[in-house]
């Protein structure tokens, strides 16, 4: 019997039964009241289940999602972290064109992979089955959108980092008067309704986040002003990510940060809900915590009394966790380190370290508590298919970027090779260890695996002058420091003293050949 049925019969027993004799005519008031009961009953129980379904629809989902300053010095091996989803910052406009994308304003995308090796650590952290996003902006450069006015090349741009890192999530950390001015807001909210719909079209979707500086009071008036253009330009957004950092002035005295921090995500998610329904999305207060990040700045902040320790960190986890935040960050991994005594005033913010007593990766370990629901996990997000291991496989020197690895040949620290399939470098002097050995702990190997070996890859060409640009090498003659010479039409020049020494014999050690390779005149 259907719920409805059992209130039916239960109104039923509940009208007054029917006499044997005299028979009496049921009155239409009776029969009105019967139906109001019937009607009432049923309409609480559909009512009830309704409830019910609403309040399971809310499916959970959480993450911590750290960033990495990828260009920061010395370089963060962010291929071998624990994290399941990172986030990388951050891709701005070069120092030549505004609408060329660049690393920190020093690289482009393809002097990148070569000088920080950025592709094959994004693949090689994607065979560990992470889940890289890429962040546009910061604090310390110009955002695309700054510069670039042509919306094609805009566009452009945005879609040539998402298709070279095959991202599935893009984060914009839009901080300064221009990067939150009303013109820029609408073109660059053009270009990525463009790059959204792309994606989609292709089976690929792709993920929004607004990062977004905040009050305690919330967002600025040019923060919800960016969120309000983003929705009316139909760009879909992932959620609005709050910088619970660097408050200033706006810091109420005697306000603790983990105080304001909260205070700055409520408001935040009632602001988030508002500028939704506005634009025609109705959202639930609960459901509105689903599309809230947050990102302190562990240790010391810009404002020099501001600070984040280690207990604010679990305070503002447990929070997340009572409200079902969508995304929990920091600022960085870089920084997840004590500064150590040579760092004389650790009120200045450094890259590298926290300013605050603390063991190595110690705020890490607590935001990696953050289990508020199950991990997300971004659609086509940064992936590369393992690579196969085992003796059976057999490198090609012709799609290979580096000399396969030589169990004979000496090696210098600093030197890379390939072997099955991946890219490994040196760390110390080598010769005879096979770089795929098992081992227990990474110290015991004088290798570090970089990552696999990119599709398309081969390796660079040698170059080669012509006869008499110098003079033919010969086993006979002494030569010193800074003498030129040809050897099979390749240039070299000598680095110290040296006779009988074959050029580019022993090229794979640079640091143990008395020849260099020059490639111009």
């Amino acid at each position: 019997m259907t719920p409805e049925e059992r209130a039916f019969a239960a109104a039923q027993a509940a009208a007054p039964a029917p006499a044997e004799a005299p028979r009496r005519r049921i009155s239409v008031l009776r029969i009105a009241v019967l139906i109001v009961v019937v009607a009432a009953a049923c309409a609480s129980i559909v009512a009830f289940r309704s409830v019910s379904r609403s309040a399971r629809s809310l499916v959970v989902q959480s993450a911590f999602m750290p960033y990495v300053d990828a260009t920061a010095t010395p370089q963060y091996a962010f291929e071998n972290a624990h994290e399941s989803n990172l986030v990388l910052g951050f891709v701005v406009s070069s120092a030549g064109d505004a609408c060329e994308p660049s690393w920190g304003g020093s690289y482009s995308l393809d002097s990148a992979s070569t000088a920080l090796d950025l592709d094959r650590r994004v693949a090689r952290f994607g065979q560990r089955r992470g889940q890289v996003a890429v962040s546009f902006g910061g604090a310390a450069n110009s955002e695309l959108a700054n510069g670039c006015t042509d919306i094609a090349k805009l566009t452009a741009a945005y879609r040539a980092v998402v298709q070279r890192y095959s991202v599935g999530t893009i984060d914009l950390d839009l901080e300064g008067d221009t990067a939150l001015s009303s013109t820029v807001v609408a073109r660059r909210a053009q270009a990525l309704h463009t790059v959204q719909q792309q994606a989609r079209a292709a089976g690929d979707p792709l993920q929004i986040w607004l990062t977004l500086p905040v009050d305690p009071s919330g967002l600025t008036s040019a923060g919800s002003a960016a969120l309000a253009t983003m929705l009316n330009a139909k760009v879909t957004i992932a959620g609005v990510n709050g910088l619970i950092m660097d408050y200033g002035s706006s810091l109420p005295k005697g306000m603790s940060l983990t105080t304001a921090s909260e205070s700055a995500l409520t408001h935040l998610a009632d602001q988030v809900r508002s500028a939704f329904a506005a634009a025609g999305h109705k959202v639930s207060a609960a459901r509105s915590w689903q599309l809230i990040g947050a990102t302190p700045m562990i240790g010391q902040n810009d404002s020099s009394d501001e600070r984040l320790d280690l207990r604010d960190a679990a305070a503002l986890v447990r929070f997340a966790e009572q409200k079902h935040l969508r995304r929990m960050s920091m600022w960085s991994l870089n920084r997840d380190q004590a500064c150590g005594p040579n760092y004389a005033n650790v009120t200045i913010v450094s890259p590298n370290c926290s300013g605050i007593a603390q063991r190595a990766g110690q705020f890490a370990k607590i935001f990696q508590a953050f289990k508020a629901g199950k991990p997300v996990k971004f659609e086509a997000g940064a992936s590369a298919s393992p690579s196969p291991t085992g003796t059976s496989i057999v490198d090609d020197p012709a799609t290979s970027p580096y000399p396969i690895w030589n169990p004979t040949m000496p090696y210098a620290a600093g030197t890379k090779i390939v072997w099955h399939r991946n890219v490994y470098q040196a760390k110390w002097w080598t010769k005879g260890d096979t770089p795929d050995a098992p081992v227990s702990s990474s110290s015991q190997t004088p290798w570090t695996l970089i990552g696999p070996v990119l599709p398309g890859e081969h390796p660079k060409p040698t170059p080669t002058m012509a006869a008499g640009t110098y003079p033919k090498w010969s086993a006979t003659k002494t030569y010193r420091a800074g003498t030129r010479v040809l050897f099979d039409g390749i240039g070299f020049q000598a680095k110290w003293y040296t006779r009988g020494d074959v050029p580019g014999i022993t090229v794979n050690d640079p640091g143990q050949t008395p020849w260099e390779l020059i490639s111009s005149k």
